[in-house]
């Protein structure tokens, strides 16, 4: 591989005007195609097979006049201190509310709160419940201005008019924090190199790679439901690792330089030694981000197959456009201090901070091992508290609409409203009411339960909807049993099925969905990726270390997560408003992508360690020289990587907020407590062991040559040879 990538290396040196231009104009039809093909998002939590999505397709098919998959928006009323919603005045003015609900764009019904008997017994807090023809991803700005609109005309000092429901549901989208990550990124890269066209070219291909990547992606909006958290988590990653691989190839290309080499010749060897690492770090990533899709949850595939693709796209950049951007550059990516010194090296002579801190560690390897692990080990305490649950208004800031409307239905109904169950029963033609009845009865015999009526039967009278509300909230544990509980009445009478739905009954089972999928995922993507490892390292040991490295960096990224959305530790500090439990669908996107991104700086440093280990160093000699070469390059690609990551801790949204947070703490643990301080400790104790590979599976495995060494020795001994001499060098 080393030696093809030399080659390619090369020839988008020489031909850099035609590779510009082919990525010009890859990039020019993308974003045509995002232009004209795109269409809206979706971020309805639907799991095709799970009970709640079929009893919501039985409702669709026998009762599609229910709208039993559309928006809904709660709209509640509270009257003044000491007043009355039955007073004259107040509720003329409710019912005046009811009416223009009933007139708002995309609404099919509202229920009034003094016929359906959703007014408290003190007469001050009742609810109106507007149900949507369409799902509330399908709602416009439009159509939520309405809603909204609404509310805010009538709430007077005689009412108070809140809203909530997913009809409000906001939409993700792009803020100032990939603004704020690329602007740190800018500086790391300038203090990295001391040099603005070198700091430059990385920012640039990652340009061009989420330019890319993201117009696929809002282009195939037009074909497919995506989930609004798609392009955004797609567009972190593809900043974080377009940045940080273009950094690796040009930190490569820039030692060539100084080592004497012809920019040709030095580009060709930098794509074919650091574009053998990028290449197998990118592939590491995509098998993580890829094996989303075994989980069965259609929205974390989509999100996982985007990433992927971006992440790819970043690679294939990172081996063509950044070369000829090399061109370009020639010598002048060294700065003008480098191009005048009279020795080969620069930093000739030099002691790193990177050989300081190797040298550190090599001396007390036993020590910096236990440190590590012990501080780790502490920060990951807070883990054993986790707590997952559903993001919902109970979830909002305080100030919001949604949330001053969970809080006056939870003070004047009680928790269980704002989590309504919706039963469905299915039974011959004609048996429909008289069942519902029966079924009603054994609901309410079971605990947990507030209330349970039958709420309307189809014409058909096969189908009937009956509306159970529990005494708990929608995220107690108390509601989710309740679930299973009128689940399992379902065959207690004959000829009827009984199933259970609405968005609490989803967001439980998309819960179960994706905390049953947790081990069968980690078996896959350690398994591939153990396999990837140890066909790079041609080691057994090095791909068991690394695993064990990121189930310890996951281990503390967790307990973070914990202390500060759910016990609110520093929540202040960072604009978190609300504390509660850990969104459901976290923690499986941040294992898969933390195990990517581990295992990138397990690729980047341990690489140039048997790099210099196979160029015949000492085994311990090689550690030190190998993470003296790579700190500094892995340190900058770690800031950067932080940077962008706690970038989108600003977003207004949960979800994004905490992936944000838990990715840049995923790197701040991984890099320099795992990668940069127990791996090198570890290699060191294990000296040549870390090494060993059993003779059988040696010549099993492929050799890859990641690490170049075939290559050096084809053209070090090779006598020169005018298919491959080098031109005249590219003036500055």
């Amino acid at each position: 591989m080393a030696s093809f990538l030399y080659r390619l290396g090369r020839f988008a040196f020489r031909r850099r005007w035609l590779v510009v231009g082919l990525w010009l104009a890859v990039l020019a039809v993308t974003v045509t195609g995002a232009a004209t093909l795109s269409g809206p998002t979706s971020d309805a939590a639907r799991i095709p097979g799970t009970p709640s999505q079929q009893a919501i397709d039985l409702l669709q098919e026998r009762f599609p006049q229910a709208s039993a998959d559309g928006a809904t928006a709660r709209v509640v009323f509270a009257a003044p201190a000491g007043q009355q919603l039955t007073s004259a005045a107040t509720k003329a003015a409710v019912e005046q509310v009811v009416a223009e609900l009933r007139q708002a764009p995309q609404v099919a019904s509202v229920n009034d709160p003094f016929q359906s008997g959703a007014v408290n017994q003190a007469g001050t807090v009742g609810f109106a419940q507007a149900t949507y023809r369409v799902a509330a991803q399908e709602l416009t700005d439009g159509d939520r201005d309405a809603l909204t609109g609404i509310a805010e005309r009538a709430s007077t000092k005689n009412l108070s008019v809140e809203v909530g429901g997913d009809a409000l549901q906001p939409q993700s989208e792009q803020g100032l924090g990939e603004v704020i990550g690329v602007a740190v990124a800018a500086v790391v890269l300038v203090i990295t190199f001391g040099s603005l066209v070198a700091a430059g070219l990385p920012l640039l291909t990652a340009l061009f790679g989420i330019g890319i990547g993201i117009s696929l992606i809002t282009a195939a909006t037009g074909f497919i439901d995506l989930s609004s958290n798609t392009p955004i988590l797609a567009l972190m990653l593809g900043l974080a690792v377009s940045i940080d691989y273009a950094l690796f190839i040009v930190s490569r290309y820039r030692h060539e330089l100084a080592d004497g080499r012809e920019p040709e010749e030095a580009a060709g060897r930098a794509v074919g030694t650091a574009g053998s690492a990028v290449v197998f770090a990118g592939l590491t990533v995509v098998i993580a981000l890829a094996a989303l899709s075994v989980v069965g949850v259609p929205f974390l595939t989509q999100m996982g197959l985007a990433a992927a693709l971006t992440v790819a796209i970043a690679v294939i950049i990172a081996l063509t456009l950044l070369p000829a951007m090399l061109g370009f550059a020639g010598r002048r990516i060294l700065g003008r201090r480098a191009r005048t010194q009279r020795t080969r090296d620069p930093e000739a002579g030099k002691t790193t901070f990177g050989t300081r801190w190797a040298r550190a560690i090599g001396r007390r390897p036993v020590a910096a091992l236990l440190i590590a692990v012990a501080a780790l080990g502490v920060v990951a305490i807070p883990a054993l508290d986790l707590r997952l649950g559903i993001q919902d208004d109970a979830t909002a800031a305080p100030d919001t609409t949604q949330r001053k409307a969970y809080d006056l239905v939870a003070t004047g109904f009680g928790a269980g409203f704002n989590g309504p169950l919706i039963v469905v029963v299915d039974t011959p033609a004609g048996a429909a009411k008289a069942t519902a009845e029966q079924v009603v009865q054994k609901i309410s015999a079971l605990p947990d339960v507030a209330t349970a009526a039958a709420a309307a039967v189809n014409p058909a009278d096969d189908t009937a909807m009956i509306t159970v509300i529990p005494t708990s909230g929608p995220g107690d544990t108390a509601t989710k049993d309740l679930v299973h509980a009128i689940r399992h009445l379902d065959g207690t009478i004959t000829g009827a099925s009984i199933g259970v739905t609405g968005l609490t009954a989803i967001n439980i089972d998309v819960s179960t969905k994706l905390t049953d999928a947790l081990l069968p995922y980690l078996a896959v993507v350690v398994g591939l990726a153990f396999l990837l490892l140890m066909l790079v390292f041609r080691s057994v040991l090095v791909p068991i270390k690394a695993t064990l490295g990121f189930l310890l960096s996951l281990a503390a990224t967790f307990g973070a997560l914990v202390a500060l959305f759910q016990w609110g530790w520093g929540a202040d500090l960072l604009g978190v408003e609300q504390t509660g439990p850990i969104v459901s669908s976290l923690p499986i996107v941040v294992i898969g992508i933390v195990f990517g991104l581990a295992m990138d700086y397990q690729v980047f440093l341990v690489t140039r360690m048997r790099e210099d280990y196979v160029h015949g160093a000492a085994p311990r000699e090689a550690v030190m020289t190998g993470l003296g070469h790579g700190a500094r390059v892995v340190t900058a690609a770690a800031l950067i990587m932080i940077s962008v990551f706690a970038g989108f801790i600003i977003a207004p949204d949960t979800f994004i907020k905490s992936i944000g947070f838990a990715l840049s703490a995923a790197v701040l643990f991984d890099a320099f407590v795992v990668r940069m301080t127990i791996v090198p400790a570890v290699m060191t104790l294990l000296g040549k062991a870390a090494w060993w590979l059993p003779p059988w599976l040696d010549r099993l495995l492929p050799n890859v040559d990641v690490e170049g060494e075939k290559l050096r020795h084809q053209l070090d001994d090779a006598p020169a040879d005018p298919a491959v001499s080098v031109p005249a060098p590219v003036q500055a």
